[in-house]
C-alpha cells in the first residue's frame, strides 16, 4: 500500500482505495527532522499540568456549550424559541447553575459570549462553575472555511490575535481553551488537508499554553460515509500522528494538553453497525499506538450519536486500565433531552436539571467502566447524526 508524505500534491489522498502514478510513488522526501532538545518550560507549565489533571480526574468529564449563536440558535429553534441573548442566557443559566453538577463535570467550555455573561441575579458564569470546582474553558477558534486546493475540504481559522484573546480569557477565569477542526473521510481525506489541521492545532496549543490556558487538541474524523470501521481507523492513525509530530515541533507540553478525538466507528452510512466493544477495541488500538502515556486525559467527543451511544461506548473503553483518563466532552450527548424536557418553560427549569445530572452520572459511571443501559428512555437511544453537521 503506498504510502504519502504530507508534502505531496493536495490532489493525492491518505492511503486507502485512491491509486497513485509510478512516478510519484518512487519519489523520495527528505528525512523530517525530528525537533533536538528539551521542551521548554513556559512560566504556566506547572499550573497547565496541574489544570490538566484536574480536569481529567476520576468518575468526571466536561460538558461542551460551546455551540456559536447561530448553532445555539437552532438549538432554541427546535423548541419554538427566538434565537435572543436572553434565551440563550436561559438555557445556559439552567445548565451551569445545576446544583451537585461538579460531582461528574470537571471542566465546561463556553462560548465567548457565556464567558463574560452573569446569571440573572448578576452572579458571573465562571463563578458559578468555581463554586462547582469545574474549571471554566473557552472556545478559541473562529469556524471552518474552505481549504483553496482541496477536495472540497475545510480548515479552520483563528489563530491571528489568538495570543491576545487567550490573555484576555485566562483573565476573565478560563483556565483551558478548545479548538475543533475537521478531517472528512468521503473527501478523500487529501494530504493538504490533513497537514493543515495538524499544524494548525499544534500552533493553537503553544499559543494557548504560552498564555495558561490547557489546550484541547481536537481534529475530529467526522462520522459522514459509508466507509468501515477499519478506513476509520487507517485515517484516525494518519491524523494522530501528524498532530503529535507538529505538537513537538512547537515545543507543546504533552503533560499539560488534553485530547478530544472521534471514537474510531464506521461511516454513519456503513451497512453494519459496531458494537460497543468494537468500537472500544479500534479506538483503543489506535490511542495506544499514537497517543504517549504523558498525555492526562481523552476527552472523546460524541460526534452526532445517541446519548446512550455514545455512554455505552466509552464505557467499553474503560473495561480495564489505560494509560490516559478516558473521558467525555460531550455537548448534544449531554444536552438533548435537557433541551426537550426544559421546552423554555421557568417551571421546567429544576426537571430539566434533573435530566442533565441524569446523563452527567450516567456518563460518569462510564468512566469508570460502571454503567449499564437498563432504565434508559428511547429519547436517549435516539441517534443525532446529522450529514455536514456545522456548529
Amino acid at each position: 500500500m503506498a504510502s504519502l508524505k504530507l508534502s505531496a500534491p493536495s490532489s493525492q489522498w491518505i492511503s486507502g482505495e485512491k491509486h497513485f502514478s509510478r512516478r510519484s510513488c518512487l519519489r523520495t522526501a527528505a528525512p523530517r527532522r525530528v525537533a533536538a532538545g528539551p521542551i521548554r518550560a513556559g512560566s504556566y507549565t506547572d499550573e497547565l499540568v496541574q489544570t490538566a489533571k484536574s480536569i481529567a480526574s476520576p468518575g468526571r468529564g466536561i460538558l461542551a456549550i460551546d455551540e456559536s449563536n447561530a448553532t445555539c440558535g437552532k438549538r432554541l429553534a427546535s423548541i419554538g424559541l427566538e434565537n435572543t441573548e436572553t434565551n440563550r442566557q436561559a438555557y445556559r443559566q439552567l445548565l451551569l447553575t445545576t446544583p451537585g453538577l461538579g460531582e461528574y463535570i470537571s471542566g465546561a467550555i463556553l462560548f465567548e459570549e457565556t464567558l463574560y455573561q452573569s446569571t440573572t441575579d448578576g452572579k458571573m458564569f465562571v463563578d458559578c462553575l468555581r463554586q462547582e470546582k469545574i474549571m471554566p474553558g473557552i472556545k478559541v477558534d473562529k469556524g471552518l472555511v474552505p481549504l483553496p486546493g482541496s477536495n472540497n475540504e475545510s480548515w479552520c481559522q483563528g489563530l491571528d490575535g489568538l495570543a491576545s484573546r487567550c490573555a484576555e480569557y485566562y483573565k476573565q477565569g478560563a483556565r483551558f481553551a478548545k479548538w475543533r477542526t475537521v478531517v472528512s473521510i468521503p473527501c478523500g481525506p487529501s494530504a493538504l488537508a490533513v497537514k493543515e489541521a495538524a499544524w494548525g492545532l499544534a500552533r493553537y496549543a503553544a499559543i494557548s499554553q504560552d498564555n495558561g490556558l490547557v489546550p484541547i487538541v481536537e481534529p475530529e474524523i467526522l462520522l459522514d460515509g459509508d466507509h468501515p470501521i477499519e478506513r476509520t481507523l487507517e485515517v484516525a492513525e494518519k491524523v494522530w500522528a501528524e498532530v503529535f509530530y507538529y505538537l513537538a515541533e512547537n515545543n507543546v507540553v504533552f503533560e499539560g494538553i488534553l485530547l478530544k478525538p472521534s471514537m474510531v466507528t464506521p461511516g454513519a452510512e456503513h451497512k453494519e453497525k459496531a458494537s460497543p466493544e468494537t468500537i472500544a477495541k479500534y479506538t483503543l488500538k489506535m490511542l495506544n499506538r499514537r497517543v504517549p502515556p504523558a498525555v492526562p486525559g481523552i476527552m472523546f467527543l460524541s460526534g452526532g450519536q445517541s446519548e446512550v451511544e455514545a455512554t455505552l461506548n466509552l464505557n467499553a473503553m474503560n473495561q480495564g486500565p489505560n494509560p490516559w483518563h478516558v473521558s467525555f466532552s460531550y455537548a448534544r450527548a449531554l444536552q438533548n433531552t435537557v433541551l426537550k424536557t426544559w421546552q423554555g418553560h421557568p417551571e421546567n427549569v429544576k426537571a430539566a436539571q434533573k435530566a442533565l445530572l441524569v446523563r452527567a452520572k450516567a456518563n460518569s459511571l462510564a468512566q469508570l467502566g460502571q454503567y449499564t443501559a437498563d432504565g434508559e428512555n428511547e429519547e436517549a437511544k435516539t441517534g443525532m447524526f446529522q450529514k455536514g453537521y456545522t456548529y
